[in-house]
């Protein structure tokens, strides 16, 4: 079973950064796709960001050129990290780290395991 845990989340101004990080582990398999997705109120969750096992990466328009994704593994977990720059009101959300096995689109349908999530908020 997965098990994944977000920190990083916080309140920062406008044009500020933040750095989340997701440490996941309890994989079988090489092959898997660790995502960031995020939920506004009153909105759907969505996918911002996701990286497969083989390096390969996915950017929302929304956050192209602001936001990158990285990971690390070593022999117990992967570390996945979402840096994120140039931060706009509207990125304010909980932010959500995910997995699954296996190559998957960057679709929160897609993916069967969660963090309980942090909070982002974009204030001035």
């Amino acid at each position: 079973q997965l098990h994944l845990a977000e920190s990083g989340g916080g309140w920062v101004k406008p044009g500020g950064s933040l750095r989340l990080s997701c440490v996941a582990s309890g994989f079988t398999s090489d092959f898997y796709a660790i995502g960031w997705f995020r939920q506004a109120p009153g909105k759907e969750r969505e996918g911002i960001s996701c990286i497969g096992s083989g390096g390969s990466t996915f950017y929302d328009d929304s956050v192209k050129g602001r936001f990158t994704i990285s990971k690390d593994r070593d022999s117990a977990q992967i570390t996945v990290y979402l840096q994120m720059d140039s931060l706009k009101l509207e990125d304010t959300a909980d932010y959500y780290c995910a997995a699954t096995l296996g190559p998957r689109l960057c679709r929160a349908i897609d993916f069967d395991s969660w963090g309980q999530g942090t909070q982002v908020i974009v204030s001035s």
